[in-house]
């Protein structure tokens, strides 16, 4: 039997605790033994560090901000917290080149980039103040839902609020330069991006609209449209929010999910990156799946159900990028990030 390790994030507003660890059995497709590894505030979001340091979005007495925990063999101990007044982030990614932890605050509509010493030890860099809105009732005021690396290194910022895509330079001690901004279509809500491997286009995923645009990435940091599609079917009326989106490493097929429609959409990629298909639907079997991970084979999608506490798992055909349920009823408290760890 061959096992890997998960960790989920969830929000504690019910039932959760903190933070959950799991195993998955790769042979036959199912997870089991789940405990509870740190107890926190609704850390909705997790990044793990090459030193072994995990980086989670933090509430805590009406204030929010990042814990870090030293995770080893399984354990995690805490040993920081950065707290600010008000809303945690909604994001925290790790840059391991310049040793620099990214957070991106839905609610004050902020980047705040952090330096990581060399216990692990968060300090802040510097911060961008996103500015702007849009035409829905989701729109009234900037909402950053996303910071993280592009391909070529420098910082790349979705703000779902004033429908827009901003692209930094990033210093090594963490000073930001704005570089450029790509604006949606109104209303789009973008929520997350993801790079095909050649770094060429990107496919940014609108929570509001439930639309996938195909991006051309440039090399001044812009982006150029190439094409949108809808990520939920026609005749659905009902409420959807897309969510999570990621790309598989031969960059042949896409998976976003569908938060209503509560679904894994997939889509095939066409013209070396250019273009994608919708091949499938599949139900996540429970409700509003924020989050999902493929496993690092890359053979299985794991996705969570935050509002019916399970957590369901696929195969996945490496040739035609479809999944097959396995399994569906894996109880994870109000599960939100997937993250396979060593």
């Amino acid at each position: 039997m061959a096992l890997e390790h998960i960790l989920f994030g969830t929000y504690t507003k019910r039932v959760s605790k903190g933070i959950y660890a799991a195993d998955f059995d790769t042979q036959a497709g199912t997870l089991a033994n789940t405990k509870l590894v740190a107890e926190i505030g609704s850390p909705t979001y997790l990044a793990l560090s090459k030193a072994n340091k995990l980086y989670a979005v933090d509430k805590n007495n009406g204030q929010g901000g990042i814990a870090v925990y030293d995770y080893t063999n399984g354990q995690a101990t805490l040993q920081q917290e950065v707290l600010t007044d008000g809303a945690s982030p909604a994001y925290v990614a790790v840059d391991e080149v310049r040793q620099l932890v990214y957070t991106g605050n839905y609610h004050k509509g902020t980047l705040d980039v952090y330096t990581i010493d060399a216990q692990g030890n968060l300090a802040l860099a510097d911060t961008y103040q996103s500015e702007g809105d849009g035409p829905r009732p989701e729109q009234e005021h900037t909402h950053v839902h996303f910071s993280n690396l592009t391909p070529d290194n420098r910082i790349v910022v979705v703000d779902l609020g004033a429908d827009k895509v901003l692209t930094f330079d990033v210093s090594d001690q963490g000073k930001l330069t704005l570089k450029a901004t790509y604006t949606t279509e109104a209303g789009f809500g973008p929520r997350h991006i993801r790079f095909s491997p050649d770094g060429r286009y990107a496919y940014l995923l609108g929570e509001l609209s439930s639309k996938l645009s195909v991006l051309e990435y440039n090399e001044d940091g812009s982006f150029t449209l190439l094409q949108t599609v809808a990520m939920i079917p026609e005749d659905w009326d009902a409420h959807n929010g897309g969510a999570a989106i990621y790309v598989s490493k031969d960059g042949r097929f896409i998976y976003t999910s569908n938060r209503g429609h509560n679904s894994i959409a997939v889509f095939a990629v066409k013209d070396n990156g250019a273009a994608v298909e919708h091949i499938q639907w599949i139900s996540t079997e429970g409700d509003f799946p924020r989050d999902f991970a493929l496993n690092p084979e890359e053979n299985y999608l794991i996705a969570a159900n935050q509002n019916t506490d399970n957590v369901s798992v696929y195969a996945r055909d490496n040739e035609s990028g479809k999944l097959t349920l396995i399994q569906k009823d894996f109880a994870v408290p109000e599960a939100i990030r997937v993250l396979f760890v060593d």
